[in-house]
């Protein structure tokens, strides 16, 4: 097919593929941005008979992008640990949901989670468990698992053999662990929905009721603003800590709303939106609750 290095164009259209593969490996729309920004600066640096020696920009692009994002994770602990109370990842609005209410919604079209594709491997779920993994484990796992990129390509951003990039991506495999069945979209949002009402009417026996007993709830305030440093586990204890939570909070309002790619609940007041709720449901119940309270994390969802 020959050089395809002079393309401009083919080369600003990897934007979108590229901020998908970041967010996924760092969590964090504001990093994966910088991450890809990075990327197409080394990109414009290079001499343009560089350039046009350079057969697949594309794959040029990611693995520079993959070895940006690959060092970041590697700080990244580093940074947790001065985080004050847990990190959650940023979470994702969907935006054609706000839209119709009178041609408002989250930040402009330009912002960079308006690029990011939302399935399930953009779920808090997910991506709480990709945080688990070691940096050279999430790299391999999610450009082979989640984007198919062949393992000689990765061997390229992680600087290991293709043997040894399967095997990464394998020992993340395990950390996964066996996948259950998905719950429908439909039974996510009438559990939540459930909890959204209850909530509410602050009816702790119904919470409990949609909460599993061993269900556990994580925010993350990064200090910024008021919320419970350690999880809350147990649904009884989280049932109770919610309702405590509505009696301080007078005048927020519930909105049912997609978040990285699931129902989930969006808490405002007066229209600027506090809190981004996120579930994980299993069998009818509540199991997990990942709360963000972040503003630096919620400006996806500012008001333009």
């Amino acid at each position: 097919m020959g050089t395809v290095g002079s393309s401009t164009d083919g080369v600003a259209g990897e934007r979108r593929q590229l901020i998908n593969v970041a967010y996924r490996l760092l969590g964090s729309v504001t990093e994966a941005e910088d991450a890809v920004q990075d990327a197409y600066a080394r990109w414009y640096g290079l001499p343009r008979s560089r350039q046009e020696e350079i057969l697949s920009p594309g794959a040029w692009l990611t693995t520079v992008t993959g070895r940006i994002c690959l060092d970041l994770l590697g700080s990244a602990r580093a940074r947790r640990e001065r985080y004050v109370g847990a990190w959650l990842p940023e979470p994702l609005p969907d935006r054609t949901e706000w839209d119709g209410a009178g041609g408002t919604g989250p930040a402009g079209p330009a912002d960079p989670a308006d690029q990011i594709v939302l399935d399930e491997s953009v779920s808090m779920a997910f991506l709480v468990v990709l945080e688990s993994m070691t940096p050279a484990e999430r790299v391999a796992f999610v450009l082979h698992d989640v984007f198919r990129y062949p393992f000689a390509e990765i061997a390229g951003v992680l600087g290991r053999t293709p043997a040894a990039c399967k095997q990464l991506a394998a020992s993340a495999r395990r950390r996964v662990g066996a996948a259950r069945t998905p719950v429908p979209a439909t039974g996510r949002a009438d559990v939540v929905r459930h909890v959204k009402e209850a909530w509410e009417s602050k009816d702790i026996a119904a919470l409990v009721g949609l909460l599993d007993p061993a269900a556990v709830m994580t925010a993350d305030g990064g200090g910024m603003v008021g919320a419970v440093l350690r999880p809350v586990e147990g649904g009884a204890r989280i049932a109770q800590y919610m309702v405590a939570i509505a009696d301080k909070a007078p005048g927020l309002e519930l909105l049912e709303r997609t978040v990285n790619g699931v129902p989930g609940l969006v808490a405002q007041r007066d229209g600027v939106v506090m809190t981004v709720a996120a579930f994980d449901v299993s069998d009818g119940r509540v199991t997990r609750i990942w709360a963000v309270r972040n503003p630096e994390k919620l400006r996806p969802w500012a008001w333009s």
